[in-house]
């Protein structure tokens, strides 16, 4: 199952209605922000150097990629993006899920090792900065202790290729439970010691179970890239559970304002990456506009 897909499958009760009171902050303007997209997003019926070129006709300015085993189709896209003139600024990787560092079996976190070799090559043919990990999966066989401690063992044997490479390692918040609150997910990486691993925020994933503004402010300079995505949120009566469907940006239950807020006091600048279902041209354009919206505080 890719990252997506459970995404798109998962759900979580408890969900609470009620707004937080905000902190007054003084921002204004548009954030120094990057605007970037994912790859998946652009038609897979297009060639790459064309994906790339639409990407910039839409109005983003970087895209992230999945990882790319093949190393001919790597290059090709290496070529792809040059051609276009849209740098590569992230790589998703994407043995994650199937293969996670916090499995019992040791042939798993061997696959997802050499997943996240592959990545972090991927990132220094590219150019990227960022290599984003989903660092373990919480469920009935593996404890929460297990997966802390499994996937702090395994990460720290990546932080050498990392340094090697120049690529940072960006921990992602994700409904795989696991790294459930601010205040953990700063302990859990400042645990490593490291300037190699530091915070993927995705302000959509954190909504089921806190305020992304929150987040933000805790993290901090922890974090190193964004995700963006929206959902609206709802009771199935069926399974008596909160359910989350994907929406455009600004479509959502997210409170933009507030998380434009909390990025302009922790002074963040880089790159974000929206993360929703791809389209044509006419679409990308529409998600390019709300996405600068939200980086104007509208």
């Amino acid at each position: 199952m890719d990252r997506r897909t459970f995404l798109k499958n998962s759900a979580a009760a408890g969900l609470s209605a009620a707004a937080l009171p905000e902190l007054a902050v003084a921002a204004t303007g548009r954030l120094p922000i990057r605007k970037g997209v994912e790859y998946s997003m652009l038609p897979e019926k297009l060639s790459h150097v064309e994906r790339f070129r639409l990407a910039k006709e839409c109005g983003y300015e970087s895209v992230e990629v999945g990882t790319i085993e093949d190393p001919k189709v790597a290059e090709a896209i290496k070529k792809a993006s040059d051609e276009a003139g849209i740098p590569i600024h992230s790589v998703m990787n994407m043995a994650h899920w199937e293969f996670p560092l916090s499995s019992p079996k040791p042939e798993v976190v061997a696959r997802s090792l050499k997943g996240m070799e592959t990545s972090l090559n991927n990132a220094k043919l590219w150019g990227a900065q960022t290599v984003l990990l989903v660092p373990a999966v919480v469920n009935a066989e593996v404890s929460y202790q297990q997966a802390w401690d499994r996937s702090q063992k395994e990460i720290r044997k990546l932080i050498p290729l990392a340094e090697k490479n120049k690529v940072i390692i960006g921990i992602e918040e994700v409904w795989n439970k696991f790294l459930l609150s601010p205040l953990e997910m700063a302990h859990y990486i400042d645990e490593f010691k490291s300037p190699w691993i530091r915070a993927y925020f995705d302000v959509g994933n954190v909504q089921l179970y806190g305020f992304p503004q929150d987040w933000i402010r805790t993290l901090g300079s922890r974090i190193v890239k964004l995700h963006l995505k929206d959902f609206t949120f709802r009771h199935n009566k069926q399974i008596d559970k909160t359910v989350a469907d994907w929406v455009n940006l600004r479509d959502g239950d997210l409170n933009w304002k507030a998380i434009y807020a909390a990025l302009a006091e922790i002074k963040y600048k880089g790159d974000a990456t929206v993360e929703l279902e791809g389209g044509d041209a006419t679409y990308l354009k529409d998600v390019n506009r709300r996405f600068e919206a939200i980086l104007q505080g509208a």
